[in-house]
């Protein structure tokens, strides 16, 4: 600026008016600290998806032919709405006499390995899917019994009765280990015929020269963590197909390339998140209470931070209960630990007497949508469809999504299956347009629900925080049924909410007690995560640079408390002058909270080899 007005003759009120409005938007500094530091920032980054192959001469000769295998139909993700699409493929195939070759690929090395969920069960859509589902099996093993709701305050509870007909009812409804039951819709759909390949992350989506999607490609194996190949180098698998089912799970990496290349959230609000971090423990016997199911909000959160827990006691010959916290990425502190927050929770006296005595045995986090109706995007596009968490059909108020995950898989098979069983379409070789899809999900219970609870959620953004929420609830939803003409909006994009650090007042954490309250690197252990450490980080960063200069310059690095994995660290240089991020890949649970909060938005998540992660088991 002083140059500037030097060469140029500003007037020093220009001057001094300009350089008052670059202060405030924090940019000088980061100007300055851009400029001192590029060029001694370490690198980071080495995935090809950042740096390109094709500029690098240790790639040079490398065989880089795919082979590739012919489906009717690919899906991606074996959750519960994949597997779900898969089974109902197979049944319809079966009732028509037909042949149809379903391919179903899964990141985790085992079905249900990457599964977290609270959950409580509503079987709707499983009992339209598989209505003799009790026969076969399913491990629907404790029916709700009880239902109770509080609010917290820093010492007490204080009850709130669930009514009839509010969001938060569980009569009917199932506590359950979802990855158990997972795992269990997989043995359902691969005796049905579906071909299951776990261990194989869709790494790419492929295209048609028209650009329709023509399917997936496989992620590559044998890289080294600098990028060079291994001399165990493997090209990954093409599957193509007539129709791509992208049912990656919430904030799916290739589903973000879709809404990009197809547009396909022109029409919606930005989509909404949270992250839920849950523990299982064995507990006392003479504390538990099979088939209670309790849920609360208010301390350890603020009003204005959308968040609660859940403590469920299972039935499954032991006394064991699943028990957890949920934040809104909306949050505004980047002080705050979601991690942490959940710790102090257990200590609360209405929560610590049921785990005195009692002992952790597992731990994770995954990050949930919950912008709801109006987030969720267009569904179909030439040559592929959207369903269950990907797109977003969590009933927020409920706290469950699978019931209308499911449905979403059932209804885009069904849809599907006209198609690639009528005659005139058959001999397309160009990937499917299936608008049905769509529209058949909007004549659904599925769209009826959202659309009921849509107001909830963004209601929370209100003065009164989440208590106005909880107002709104009673007075629109039980008393008028959902039916306001109107919809609310949400403040926008989770990344745009933290404000910076020199306007907010850091968080004193008190110190776990080894008893009830833990550090991180102890509970990621009892996630079962690990990665071949040899791969360049799937934590990928668009510039390096990005994470001193500006998260923690500006926000104090927030990726070091939003992660509820230790993935991410400021540690010092190696020449002893200041900090650089160290991303610890190994620890990621594949939550994707980093891809959503980074106030920068430069960390994009991408698949690591097939096989690594989490190995939840029953979470």
């Amino acid at each position: 600026l002083l140059i500037y007005s030097g060469f140029f003759s500003i007037k020093a009120h220009h001057c001094s008016h300009v350089l008052k409005l670059v202060k405030k938007d924090c940019l000088l500094p980061l100007c300055i600290a851009r400029w001192a530091s590029t060029s001694s920032v370490p690198r980071i980054t080495t995935h090809y998806t950042i740096h390109s192959r094709n500029k690098d001469k240790r790639w040079e000769g490398v065989n880089m032919e795919r082979f590739a295998e012919e489906a009717d139909v690919v899906i991606v993700g074996a959750g519960p709405a994949g597997l779900s699409a898969a089974i109902r493929l197979k049944q319809l195939a079966s009732e028509h006499g037909k042949e149809i070759r379903v391919c179903l690929v899964e990141k985790a090395a085992q079905i249900g390995a990457h599964t977290l969920s609270g959950a409580c069960l509503e079987p709707h859509a499983l009992e339209e899917l598989l209505p003799d589902w009790k026969e076969r099996g399913a491990p629907l093993q404790t029916p709700v019994t009880e239902d109770r709701f509080g609010i917290l305050t820093k010492n007490s509870r204080i009850p709130v009765p669930i009514l009839p007909g509010l969001p938060m009812t569980n009569h009917g409804n199932y506590i359950v280990r979802l990855g158990h039951f997972v795992n269990w819709l997989g043995e359902q759909a691969e005796a049905l015929g579906v071909e299951v390949y776990p261990g194989y992350a869709a790494a790419e989506v492929l295209f048609h020269e028209d650009g329709s999607v023509k399917g997936i490609a496989t992620n590559d194996v044998g890289i080294q963590k600098d990028g060079a190949p291994k001399a165990t180098f493997e090209r990954g698998l093409e599957l193509h197909a007539k129709v791509t089912f992208f049912a990656e799970g919430c904030h799916g990496h290739l589903a973000k390339q879709l809404y990009n290349r197809y547009n396909l959230r022109e029409k919606c609000q930005p989509q909404s998140y949270g992250i839920g971090l849950k523990e299982l423990w064995l507990i006392d016997e003479k504390k538990w209470k099979p088939g209670r199911v309790e849920h609360t909000v208010g301390w350890p959160l603020d009003r204005h931070t959308y968040g609660g827990s859940f403590l469920y006691h299972l039935n499954e010959g032991e006394p064991l209960v699943a028990l957890g916290f949920v934040i809104g990425l909306d949050y505004k502190n980047p002080y705050l630990s979601p991690f942490r927050e959940f710790q102090r929770w257990k200590h609360h006296p209405s929560v610590e007497p049921t785990l005195e005595g009692g002992k952790r045995i597992a731990y994770g986090a995954r990050a949930l949508n919950e912008g709801g109706f109006q987030s969720i995007p267009k569904l179909t596009f030439p040559g592929g469809v959207l369903i269950g968490c990907s797109p977003g059909f969590m009933n927020v108020p409920k706290i469950k999504g699978t019931h209308t995950a499911m449905k979403s898989g059932i209804l885009a098979s069904e849809a599907v299956f006209s198609h690639l069983t009528n005659e005139n379409l058959q001999s397309k070789t160009k990937g499917l347009d299936v608008p049905e899809y769509e529209e058949n999900l909007k004549k659904s219970w599925v769209w009826k629900e959202l659309y009921s609870v849509r107001n909830i959620r963004p209601s929370c953004h209100g003065a009164l925080g989440i208590y106005g929420g909880m107002i709104y609830t009673g007075i629109f939803y039980w008393i008028l049924r959902g039916m306001e003409p109107w919809t609310l909006k949400h403040p926008g994009a989770d990344s745009d909410q933290l404000k910076p650090a020199k306007d907010c007042t850091p968080i004193e954490y008190p110190k776990p007690d080894g008893k009830i309250s833990f550090d991180l690197l102890s509970s990621v252990a009892l996630s079962g995560t690990n990665h071949e450490h040899d791969q360049p980080p799937h934590l990928t960063l668009k510039d390096d640079t990005v994470p001193v200069n500006k998260n923690l310059a500006i926000y104090d690095g927030p990726e070091q408390r939003f992660c509820p994995a230790g993935v991410y660290e400021f540690v010092p240089l190696e020449t002893g002058e200041g900090l650089r991020l160290q991303i610890n890949a190994q620890n990621c649970v594949h939550c994707k909270t980093c891809d959503i909060k980074d106030p920068s938005q430069n960390i994009n998540w991408v698949v690591p080899e097939g096989g690594g992660g989490p190995a939840y088991n029953g979470m």
